[in-house]
Protein backbone atom coordinates (compact mmCIF):
# COMPACT_ATOMS: atom_id res chain seq x y z
CA UNK A 1 0.00 0.00 0.00
CA UNK A 2 1.22 3.94 -0.80
CA UNK A 3 0.71 4.73 2.93
CA UNK A 4 3.55 1.97 4.00
CA UNK A 5 6.03 3.91 1.80
CA UNK A 6 8.33 6.82 3.02
CA UNK A 7 7.21 8.38 -0.59
CA UNK A 8 5.37 7.38 -3.40
CA UNK A 9 7.31 5.14 -6.31
CA UNK A 10 9.04 7.53 -9.10
CA UNK A 11 9.65 10.12 -6.04
CA UNK A 12 12.65 10.99 -4.45
CA UNK A 13 14.27 11.63 -0.89
CA UNK A 14 17.72 13.23 -1.41
CA UNK A 15 20.30 15.57 1.44
CA UNK A 16 19.19 19.03 0.52
CA UNK A 17 22.63 20.05 1.04
CA UNK A 18 22.05 23.71 0.42
CA UNK A 19 19.12 23.71 3.38
CA UNK A 20 21.15 21.91 5.74
CA UNK A 21 24.20 24.16 5.01
CA UNK A 22 22.15 26.86 5.18
CA UNK A 23 20.36 26.09 8.44
CA UNK A 24 23.12 25.50 10.53
CA UNK A 25 25.22 28.24 8.96
CA UNK A 26 21.76 30.50 10.93
CA UNK A 27 21.93 28.60 14.11
CA UNK A 28 25.56 28.10 15.33
CA UNK A 29 26.61 31.43 15.48
CA UNK A 30 23.10 31.88 17.12
CA UNK A 31 23.60 29.22 19.64
CA UNK A 32 27.46 30.47 20.16
CA UNK A 33 27.13 34.28 20.44
CA UNK A 34 23.07 35.03 21.11
CA UNK A 35 23.04 34.31 24.40
CA UNK A 36 25.83 36.96 25.34
CA UNK A 37 24.57 39.16 22.78
CA UNK A 38 21.17 39.54 23.77
CA UNK A 39 19.62 42.87 25.09
CA UNK A 40 15.69 43.46 25.39
CA UNK A 41 16.26 46.48 22.94
CA UNK A 42 17.85 43.89 20.59
CA UNK A 43 15.02 41.67 21.63
CA UNK A 44 12.18 43.82 20.92
CA UNK A 45 14.21 44.85 17.28
CA UNK A 46 14.25 40.96 16.39
CA UNK A 47 10.76 40.77 17.40
CA UNK A 48 9.62 43.50 15.12
CA UNK A 49 11.77 41.85 12.62
CA UNK A 50 10.11 38.79 12.88
CA UNK A 51 6.80 40.12 12.02
CA UNK A 52 7.24 42.29 9.39
CA UNK A 53 9.19 39.15 7.21
CA UNK A 54 7.73 36.03 9.12
CA UNK A 55 4.00 37.29 9.77
CA UNK A 56 3.24 39.61 7.03
CA UNK A 57 5.81 38.50 4.49
CA UNK A 58 5.71 34.93 5.18
CA UNK A 59 2.14 34.13 6.16
CA UNK A 60 0.24 36.79 4.96
CA UNK A 61 2.35 36.99 1.93
CA UNK A 62 3.76 33.88 0.57
CA UNK A 63 0.85 31.58 2.40
CA UNK A 64 -2.30 33.18 2.00
CA UNK A 65 -1.67 35.01 -0.80
CA UNK A 66 0.77 33.56 -3.01
CA UNK A 67 -0.55 29.83 -2.08
CA UNK A 68 -4.24 30.21 -1.29
CA UNK A 69 -4.93 33.53 -3.16
CA UNK A 70 -6.87 34.40 -0.44
CA UNK A 71 -7.04 38.18 -1.55
CA UNK A 72 -5.83 39.97 -4.96
CA UNK A 73 -3.55 42.75 -4.67
CA UNK A 74 -1.44 44.68 -7.39
CA UNK A 75 2.53 42.80 -8.46
CA UNK A 76 3.77 46.07 -6.69
CA UNK A 77 2.65 44.75 -3.44
CA UNK A 78 2.77 41.01 -3.76
CA UNK A 79 6.34 41.92 -4.58
CA UNK A 80 7.11 43.54 -1.99
CA UNK A 81 5.34 40.94 0.47
CA UNK A 82 7.44 38.43 -1.64
CA UNK A 83 10.97 40.45 -0.62
CA UNK A 84 9.54 40.43 2.99
CA UNK A 85 9.17 36.53 2.99
CA UNK A 86 12.86 36.14 1.82
CA UNK A 87 14.11 38.21 4.31
CA UNK A 88 12.50 35.96 7.06
CA UNK A 89 15.02 33.40 5.51
CA UNK A 90 13.61 30.35 5.19
CA UNK A 91 14.22 29.50 1.99
CA UNK A 92 13.47 30.53 -2.06
CA UNK A 93 9.85 31.68 -2.32
CA UNK A 94 9.21 29.03 -5.54
CA UNK A 95 10.48 26.27 -3.32
CA UNK A 96 8.27 27.07 -0.66
CA UNK A 97 5.66 27.34 -3.14
CA UNK A 98 6.48 23.83 -4.37
CA UNK A 99 6.62 21.79 -1.58
CA UNK A 100 3.47 23.52 -0.07
CA UNK A 101 1.51 21.69 -3.18
CA UNK A 102 3.15 18.71 -3.16
CA UNK A 103 2.38 18.01 0.79
CA UNK A 104 -1.11 19.60 0.31
CA UNK A 105 -1.73 17.23 -2.94
CA UNK A 106 -0.50 13.70 -0.58
CA UNK A 107 -2.14 14.98 2.60
CA UNK A 108 -5.79 15.52 0.66
CA UNK A 109 -5.63 11.78 -0.42
CA UNK A 110 -6.96 8.95 1.23
CA UNK A 111 -3.48 7.01 0.51
CA UNK A 112 -0.73 9.11 1.94
CA UNK A 113 2.95 8.39 1.68
CA UNK A 114 4.54 8.34 5.30
CA UNK A 115 6.82 11.28 4.37
CA UNK A 116 3.56 14.11 4.17
CA UNK A 117 1.31 12.08 6.80
CA UNK A 118 2.63 12.80 10.64
CA UNK A 119 2.67 9.60 12.03
CA UNK A 120 6.20 9.45 12.72
CA UNK A 121 8.31 11.05 15.57
CA UNK A 122 9.51 14.70 16.04
CA UNK A 123 13.11 13.48 15.81
CA UNK A 124 12.52 11.57 12.71
CA UNK A 125 10.07 14.95 11.29
CA UNK A 126 13.22 16.79 12.43
CA UNK A 127 15.27 15.31 9.97
CA UNK A 128 13.07 14.34 7.21
CA UNK A 129 11.73 18.20 7.24
CA UNK A 130 15.06 20.13 7.94
CA UNK A 131 17.92 17.99 5.65
CA UNK A 132 16.16 15.96 2.98
CA UNK A 133 14.90 16.94 0.10
CA UNK A 134 11.25 15.80 -1.90
CA UNK A 135 12.02 14.96 -5.69
CA UNK A 136 8.64 14.55 -7.52
CA UNK A 137 8.85 11.85 -10.62
CA UNK A 138 6.54 14.52 -12.12
CA UNK A 139 5.45 17.84 -11.57
CA UNK A 140 2.29 17.57 -13.72
CA UNK A 141 0.60 15.28 -10.63
CA UNK A 142 0.50 18.42 -8.44
CA UNK A 143 -1.83 21.57 -9.19
CA UNK A 144 1.12 23.82 -9.36
CA UNK A 145 0.74 27.80 -10.10
CA UNK A 146 1.74 28.35 -13.37
CA UNK A 147 2.14 31.89 -13.28
CA UNK A 148 3.27 32.29 -10.12
CA UNK A 149 6.43 30.14 -11.30
CA UNK A 150 6.86 31.86 -13.96
CA UNK A 151 6.89 35.30 -12.42
CA UNK A 152 10.69 36.87 -13.40
CA UNK A 153 10.36 38.71 -9.73
CA UNK A 154 10.21 35.68 -8.45
CA UNK A 155 11.88 33.68 -10.34
CA UNK A 156 15.21 36.34 -9.35
CA UNK A 157 14.49 35.97 -5.98
CA UNK A 158 13.98 32.25 -5.82
CA UNK A 159 17.71 32.19 -6.92
CA UNK A 160 19.28 34.98 -5.66
CA UNK A 161 17.38 34.85 -2.31
CA UNK A 162 20.77 34.10 0.63
CA UNK A 163 22.35 37.08 -1.01
CA UNK A 164 19.95 39.43 -0.08
CA UNK A 165 19.46 38.01 3.60
CA UNK A 166 23.23 37.58 4.03
CA UNK A 167 23.22 41.20 2.82
CA UNK A 168 21.16 42.53 5.11
CA UNK A 169 22.88 40.84 8.04
CA UNK A 170 25.62 42.12 6.71
CA UNK A 171 24.11 46.11 6.81
CA UNK A 172 23.05 45.12 10.17
CA UNK A 173 26.54 44.57 11.68
CA UNK A 174 28.10 47.58 9.71
CA UNK A 175 25.37 49.70 10.80
CA UNK A 176 24.42 48.57 14.56
CA UNK A 177 27.55 46.06 15.33
CA UNK A 178 28.17 42.64 15.41
CA UNK A 179 25.67 41.81 18.29
CA UNK A 180 22.83 43.26 16.57
CA UNK A 181 23.85 41.08 13.85
CA UNK A 182 24.13 38.17 15.72
CA UNK A 183 20.48 38.82 17.62
CA UNK A 184 18.58 40.34 15.01
CA UNK A 185 19.69 38.21 11.85
CA UNK A 186 21.27 34.46 12.64
CA UNK A 187 19.12 34.13 15.88
CA UNK A 188 16.16 35.85 14.39
CA UNK A 189 16.41 33.66 11.40
CA UNK A 190 17.50 30.56 13.53
CA UNK A 191 14.01 30.65 15.51
CA UNK A 192 12.31 31.24 12.21
CA UNK A 193 13.19 28.14 10.88
CA UNK A 194 12.67 26.14 14.03
CA UNK A 195 9.96 27.86 14.92
CA UNK A 196 8.29 27.12 11.44
CA UNK A 197 9.35 23.34 11.96
CA UNK A 198 7.91 23.00 15.18
CA UNK A 199 4.65 24.58 14.55
CA UNK A 200 3.74 22.52 11.79
CA UNK A 201 5.15 19.25 13.16
CA UNK A 202 2.58 20.20 15.98
CA UNK A 203 -0.74 21.08 14.60
CA UNK A 204 -0.09 17.82 11.95
CA UNK A 205 -0.15 15.63 15.42
CA UNK A 206 -1.62 16.96 18.17
CA UNK A 207 -4.52 19.82 19.26
CA UNK A 208 -8.10 19.89 18.94
CA UNK A 209 -10.01 19.56 15.58
CA UNK A 210 -13.48 20.93 14.75
CA UNK A 211 -13.39 19.65 11.03
CA UNK A 212 -12.66 16.18 9.77
CA UNK A 213 -11.80 16.58 5.51
CA UNK A 214 -13.08 13.16 4.14
CA UNK A 215 -11.03 11.16 1.89
CA UNK A 216 -8.18 13.13 3.63
CA UNK A 217 -5.04 11.34 5.26
CA UNK A 218 -4.57 14.43 7.07
CA UNK A 219 -6.62 17.22 8.53
CA UNK A 220 -4.91 19.07 11.29
CA UNK A 221 -5.24 20.41 14.28
CA UNK A 222 -5.14 23.82 16.27
CA UNK A 223 -3.48 24.82 19.23
CA UNK A 224 -4.34 28.14 20.69
CA UNK A 225 -0.88 28.76 22.22
CA UNK A 226 1.10 28.04 19.07
CA UNK A 227 -2.00 29.62 16.68
CA UNK A 228 -1.46 32.77 19.04
CA UNK A 229 2.93 32.57 18.77
CA UNK A 230 2.79 31.61 14.33
CA UNK A 231 0.36 34.42 13.33
CA UNK A 232 -2.57 32.27 13.18
CA UNK A 233 -0.61 29.22 11.62
CA UNK A 234 -1.00 27.01 14.38
CA UNK A 235 -4.86 27.17 13.50
CA UNK A 236 -4.63 24.03 11.15
CA UNK A 237 -7.59 22.58 11.38
CA UNK A 238 -9.24 25.19 10.42
CA UNK A 239 -6.89 26.15 7.68
CA UNK A 240 -7.61 22.45 5.93
CA UNK A 241 -10.81 22.98 6.01
CA UNK A 242 -10.80 26.54 4.78
CA UNK A 243 -7.49 26.56 2.68
CA UNK A 244 -8.67 29.95 0.36
CA UNK A 245 -9.50 31.52 4.02
CA UNK A 246 -7.06 34.71 5.15
CA UNK A 247 -8.49 34.48 8.32
CA UNK A 248 -7.19 31.13 9.87
CA UNK A 249 -9.37 31.80 13.17
CA UNK A 250 -13.05 30.37 13.69
CA UNK A 251 -13.91 30.93 17.00
CA UNK A 252 -13.42 33.99 19.65
CA UNK A 253 -10.68 32.24 21.71
CA UNK A 254 -8.30 31.84 18.60
CA UNK A 255 -6.59 34.67 18.26
CA UNK A 256 -4.95 34.93 14.75
CA UNK A 257 -2.44 38.00 14.53
CA UNK A 258 -2.06 37.70 10.94
CA UNK A 259 -5.93 38.70 10.61
CA UNK A 260 -5.78 42.39 11.70
CA UNK A 261 -2.65 42.93 9.58
CA UNK A 262 -4.34 42.01 6.41
CA UNK A 263 -7.34 43.99 7.60
CA UNK A 264 -4.84 46.87 7.73
CA UNK A 265 -3.54 45.91 4.39
CA UNK A 266 -7.50 45.67 2.85
CA UNK A 267 -7.99 49.10 4.70
CA UNK A 268 -5.26 50.80 3.15
CA UNK A 269 -6.33 49.52 -0.39
CA UNK A 270 -3.16 47.14 -1.10
CA UNK A 271 -5.38 44.43 -0.85
CA UNK A 272 -8.63 43.29 -2.20
CA UNK A 273 -11.18 40.67 -2.78
CA UNK A 274 -10.38 39.11 0.78
CA UNK A 275 -11.76 35.99 1.22
CA UNK A 276 -12.28 34.81 5.02
CA UNK A 277 -14.10 32.52 6.63
CA UNK A 278 -16.97 34.34 8.16
CA UNK A 279 -16.94 36.83 5.42
CA UNK A 280 -17.23 34.62 2.65
CA UNK A 281 -17.62 31.17 1.49
CA UNK A 282 -14.06 29.22 1.94
CA UNK A 283 -14.86 25.68 3.44
CA UNK A 284 -13.94 22.77 1.60
CA UNK A 285 -16.56 20.90 -0.34
CA UNK A 286 -15.09 18.09 1.48
CA UNK A 287 -15.00 19.41 4.83
CA UNK A 288 -17.31 18.43 7.92
CA UNK A 289 -18.03 20.06 10.80
CA UNK A 290 -18.57 18.17 14.38
CA UNK A 291 -17.76 18.09 18.02
CA UNK A 292 -14.31 19.21 18.95
CA UNK A 293 -11.94 15.84 18.71
CA UNK A 294 -8.80 16.30 20.69
CA UNK A 295 -5.40 14.56 20.52
CA UNK A 296 -3.42 14.31 23.07
CA UNK A 297 0.63 13.32 22.84
CA UNK A 298 0.39 9.92 24.43
CA UNK A 299 -2.24 9.47 21.43
CA UNK A 300 0.42 9.31 18.81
Amino acid sequence: MLADRVIAPGDRLAVGWPKVLWLYLMLVPALLWAPAAFTWPRFVASALLTFATVGVGHSIGLHRGLIHRAYRCSRLTRGVLAYLAVQAGMGAPLAWIRVHHYRDYWQNQPDCPRYFAYRHSALRDYFWNLHLAFQPADDARYPLPAAVLHDPWLRWLDKTWYWHVLGFIALLAVAFGPEVAVVCGFARISTAILGHWFVNYMVHSYGYARYRIEQATESGYNDWLLGLLSFGEGFHNNHHAHPASAKLSTAWYEVDLGWPAVRLLQWLGLVWRVQAVGHTPTQRRRARTGPLRWRFWWQK
